[in-house]
């Protein structure tokens, strides 16, 4: 077996360098001529970073992760990417006992397979909550006992500063996020791996006080996640990033009728520009709800898939910005 079985290619650790600083880049409201003037860069060369068309460098990395403030994970990536440069060591001729390999992170290698993915998000005039249900798969050789999300918003998409001072006056809280997650019926515990003003991220464990029940290979297994934001903090687009290898995608947008809401959405892959999605969200009413649906099969690894939308009955609210991962 090759040493490197359960590692990144190097293709595969440039794209997720790529992804992360696309990622972080439209965290920070930031078009790719102002992120490569803070770095000091030609905008095509960031341009060219984030299509895969020009490899990483140790230079690009660390004024990528200064210029975003991206918490070291842009910085992550690119160790990733050297590792997955380094030659393969070679066997030893005498065979030694094999150290346990520890627990495969989220979103290293292809040990998760999201065979479904469906967001609901409802808006009852004030407040938004959105409910995830992922149907995980475990591709892997060892059991995955915890899974990442993440939570980001943005009030004033393309002007940072702005949305900086917002959230440091208004910060996002666990209080008013709410966030609950079960797995097979049972209450998933969560840990805080990163906690800003405008940016969660949170580890989904699979135990709780009562007990573990890990995802072992070749088991699928549904878990659902829920969490609430206000619309002065949420805002009105709501994207999705395709990080794990999926099999389909769905979205539902539930409004009240009487704001009369419009939707349409875009996509954006790795190495094309945001278009119109290929199918437009399907529209239906029920019980005072208007409903949009959206849905895709087999998304692009790093696709990313936005629903934005107004509403009529009430043009004089200011929009602003959602994101969840």
């Amino acid at each position: 077996m090759d040493a490197r079985d359960d590692a990144l290619t190097v293709e595969q650790a440039a794209e997720a360098f790529a992804a992360e600083v696309a990622y972080w880049r439209e965290v920070r409201g930031l078009a790719k001529r102002e992120l490569a003037r803070r770095m000091g860069f030609d905008p095509s060369y960031v341009s060219h970073v984030e299509s895969g068309r020009h490899k990483p460098t140790e230079d690009f990395a660390r004024r990528a992760e200064e210029a975003l403030n991206a918490g070291k994970a842009i910085w992550k990536r690119w160790l990733d990417y050297e590792t997955a440069k380094a030659p393969v060591a070679p066997a030893p001729t005498v065979p030694v006992p094999a150290p346990r390999r520890a627990e495969q992170p989220y979103a290293t290698g292809s040990a998760i397979v999201v065979e479904h993915d469906a967001a609901r998000l409802d808006y009852d005039g004030r407040h938004y909550r959105l409910t995830m249900r992922r149907l995980l798969r475990n591709t892997g050789s060892e059991p995955i006992t915890r899974y990442l999300i993440r939570i980001s918003v943005d009030r004033y998409p393309g002007e940072p500063e702005r949305s900086n001072a917002h959230y440091r006056e208004h910060p996002l809280t666990w209080d008013e996020l709410s966030l609950t997650a079960t797995c097979r019926g049972e209450a998933m515990r969560w840990q805080t791996k990163h906690d800003r003003d405008a940016f969660k991220e949170v580890w989904l464990l699979f135990d709780n006080e009562q007990g573990r029940f890990p995802l072992y290979p070749g088991e699928s297994v549904w878990i659902e996640y829920a969490y609430s934001v206000g619309d002065e903090k949420w805002g009105r687009w709501f994207q999705r990033a395709v990080r794990l290898p999926t099999e389909h995608l769905a979205v539902e947008l539930v409004f009240p009728a009487e704001l009369d809401p419009a939707v349409w959405g875009t996509e954006t892959s790795m190495t094309a520009e945001a278009a119109p999605l290929r199918t437009a969200p399907v529209q239906r009413e029920e019980n005072g709800m208007r409903v949009f649906s959206w849905s895709t099969s087999t998304p692009a690894l790093h696709a990313r898939y936005r629903l934005e939308w107004r509403f009529r009955a009430r043009p004089e609210r200011e929009a602003n910005q959602g994101e969840f991962r």
